[in-house]
C-alpha cells in the first residue's frame, strides 16, 4: 500500500486549502479568489508538464481521459468557489468543512457502486453507516 504516503500529504494539502479558504474568505471578491486558485494551479500543471518534457517523458492523452481533466478541473473550481461562498457566509471551518468532505464522500462512493460497478459489503455499509453518523453530530454539533 505504497499509496497511503501520497494519500496522508494529499490531505495535508486539502486542509490547508480549506484554511487558507477560510482565511481570504470575505477578503477578495470570490470571482477574484477563483482567478487566483485557476492562475496557481495553471502554473503548477505547467511547470510539471515542461519537468517532465525535459526529462524526456513523453506526454499523451486519450479523448476520455481528455474530457475527464476537463471535468476535473471544472469540478474543482466549483468547489472553489462553494468554499468561498459558504465561508463568506460565516461559516464555521470546524463544522463546513467536514459536513462538506463527508457528503462528497459519500456521493462518490455512491458513484462508485453505481457506475463503476464497485462491490459493497457489510464493512462499507458500516462505514457509511458510521459516515452519516458522524455528519449529523458534527453539523447538530
Amino acid at each position: 500500500m505504497h499509496w497511503i504516503q501520497y494519500a496522508l500529504l494529499t490531505s495535508l494539502a486539502l486542509a490547508s486549502a480549506d484554511f487558507f479558504v477560510k482565511l481570504a474568505s470575505g477578503k477578495l471578491s470570490n470571482s477574484l479568489a477563483v482567478l487566483i486558485y485557476g492562475c496557481c494551479t495553471f502554473v503548477a500543471g505547467l511547470t510539471w508538464v515542461l519537468l517532465e518534457k525535459a526529462q524526456g517523458i513523453p506526454q499523451f492523452f486519450q479523448i476520455s481521459g481528455l474530457l475527464a481533466a476537463i471535468g476535473v478541473g471544472i469540478s474543482f473550481s466549483g468547489v472553489t468557489l462553494g468554499l468561498y461562498t459558504t465561508f463568506g457566509a460565516d461559516a464555521p471551518v470546524s463544522v463546513a468543512v467536514p459536513a462538506i468532505r463527508l457528503g462528497g464522500v459519500l456521493l462518490v462512493s455512491l458513484a462508485g457502486i453505481i457506475v463503476l460497478r464497485e462491490p459493497i459489503s457489510l464493512d462499507y455499509v458500516i462505514g457509511v453507516t458510521l459516515v452519516c453518523l458522524g455528519m449529523y453530530l458534527i453539523v447538530k454539533r
